[in-house]
């Protein structure tokens, strides 16, 4: 991990590290001009208590706003399990520009730019990960963190050097990592793992209670 003390680090607007997104934002900010198509930045205050890793943006969702889990379905259940749970206040509108506000939340992605088929490779995650490990050496308040997905569980114990096998991914799974803090793990909260019943409704605003009632304790 980074100093605790160096200033966070973000990708650029025009980041030049990985060639095939950056292709990829290229087609896009041709097809659709309007759209974000950057690396999209955190959404909350940096010392919050919780952060929320996602995978990396959607291609109709976050690179199309600017803001993780905005505008796609992944989005609609993350957002309205936070407002359930008093994490977030305001409305939801599926905009960067609604009056939504994180509650001693943020959130991030993993990788910060939109891969295509939302499968990003090796390289560009390892790419990516300084600016993950930034955040979270960042968060001086942090004191749990919810990992959506396998990918997003892999890349948070890779910032803290901690290995695979000894931390499996599992839905609903804490793990008890470095400098006091959790790791909650949850399948991603996308259209398919819903809509295949992975991941209920229930499952997911389940894991939020819990980390809402934890919260108030820290």
């Amino acid at each position: 991990m980074l100093n605790k003390n160096q200033k966070i680090i973000n990708p650029e607007k025009n980041c030049l590290y990985c060639p095939r997104l950056i292709n990829y934002r290229k087609l896009y900010k041709i097809k659709e001009p309007n759209w974000h198509n950057a690396p999209v930045p955190s959404f909350g205050k940096i010392n919050a208590k919780l952060l929320i890793v996602g995978l990396a943006p959607g291609l109709k969702g976050a690179n199309k706003t600017g803001r993780p889990f905005t505008g796609d379905y992944a989005g609609n259940l993350l957002y309205s399990s936070l407002l359930k749970n008093k994490l977030a206040l305001g409305i939801y509108k599926a905009h960067k520009n609604d009056n939504l506000k994180l509650i001693s939340t943020r959130i991030t992605n993993s990788v910060r730019c939109v891969p295509p088929q939302n499968k990003p490779n090796s390289t560009e995650k390892l790419n990516c990960r300084k600016f993950l490990i930034s955040e979270i050496n960042n968060m001086k308040n942090l004191k749990i963190i919810l990992a959506l997905g396998k990918i997003a569980h892999e890349e948070i114990l890779k910032v803290f050097n901690l290995t695979l096998n000894k931390n499996k991914f599992e839905h609903g799974k804490v793990h008890y990592i470095k400098n006091n803090i959790k790791l909650y793990d949850s399948y991603h909260c996308s259209k398919y793992n819903t809509q295949t019943k992975r991941l209920t409704y229930k499952m997911f605003h389940d894991i939020i209670d819990k980390i809402k009632n934890e919260l108030k304790n820290l």
